[in-house]
């Protein structure tokens, strides 16, 4: 089958997605990357590659250790409430591996190329380099953003993670590898998404304000099924992905310019998100504090009895 690729029109999608993404927010890049003064550090962490799923939960050990140290007070920055999630995803990821799947090659490989994604955009974060995607500019640069919630910028992680990264750590496994050829591999790669189903709730809740464990008690178990589903679609559509820019690999151009569209996308969606998160915990405050000031009204006056 002969695939079409229309470079040109990719091209201005990605420009138009850009544009629409400024409207909503031009943030500007905080001095030092918002990283001072642990860019030194970092950079040491970052300047080898892992080997195994092994190096790469110390590296998420470290880098976690460097982002609870930096602003705005210990264990707050915003983009450390990823990394605590991606690297307790990891390592129950190890323990499956360990424990028997179809193709455990082709797992910690995906893994460890998954993981390469993350280091190298912290790394051209870290160095200043424009070539970050999109999509982890959105959430580096508010590192230091006491008004987005945890819970957000884990999500916005997330988001970046497997909406950008995943489809292009499958194809640097199956560069390796070979395309898969059959369905033999394919339950391992939803094998992951029954480890997010099960850990994604409780880190939900820890990462919540007051505010949104409200709504969370509220509706009951349907947050837990909205991100199952969530979860499953977008991982689906990374496999997907995947198959479309494996037939792009030969052209480093194309392949460049399919990247940066779904890297533009995917950072579109990133800022509709952190304006919700604005919404609810705004309208959320507002509520609490009418809700309190009517209690202390109430409370001034004592009940009537019939």
């Amino acid at each position: 089958m002969t695939t079409t690729f229309d470079r040109e029109r990719v091209r201005g999608s990605a420009e138009t997605l850009k544009e629409k993404r400024l409207e909503l927010s031009a943030l500007a890049i905080p001095p030092g990357r918002g990283w001072d003064p642990q860019r030194d550090a970092m950079a040491a962490v970052l300047a080898t590659q892992p080997g195994g799923i092994t190096e790469v939960i110390a590296k998420l050990d470290s880098i976690q250790v460097i982002l609870d140290e930096l602003p705005p007070s210990p264990s707050a920055n915003r983009v450390a409430a990823f990394n605590e999630l991606y690297n307790r995803i990891t390592r129950r990821v190890d323990t499956a591996i360990r424990t028997g799947v179809n193709q455990p090659d082709f797992l910690e490989l995906l893994d460890v190329q998954f993981a390469k994604r993350y280091f190298a955009a912290l790394d051209l974060w870290n160095q200043d380099d424009e070539a970050t995607p999109d999509v982890w500019e959105v959430l580096f640069k508010r590192g230091h953003d006491m008004k987005m919630s945890r819970l957000t910028a884990a999500m916005l992680g997330v988001n970046a993670h497997i909406n950008h990264d995943l489809s292009l750590a499958l194809i640097g496994t199956w560069n390796e590898l070979g395309a898969p050829t059959d369905d033999t591999i394919h339950p391992d790669y939803l094998l992951v998404n029954q480890i997010f189903y099960e850990e994604i709730p409780p880190l939900r809740r820890g990462f919540s304000t007051r505010w949104q464990l409200e709504i969370d008690e509220f509706v009951g178990p349907l947050d837990d099924w909205t991100q199952r589903m969530l979860v499953t679609v977008t991982r689906a559509h990374a496999w997907d992905q995947g198959r479309h820019l494996w037939a792009l690999r030969n052209d480093a151009e194309d392949f460049e310019e399919a990247r940066r569209a779904m890297d533009r996308a995917a950072s579109l969606v990133a800022e509709f998100a952190i304006v919700g998160d604005r919404v609810v915990n705004t309208a959320g405050s507002g509520v609490t504090r009418l809700w309190h000031a009517f209690r202390r009204v109430v409370g001034r006056h004592p009940k009537v009895s019939a």
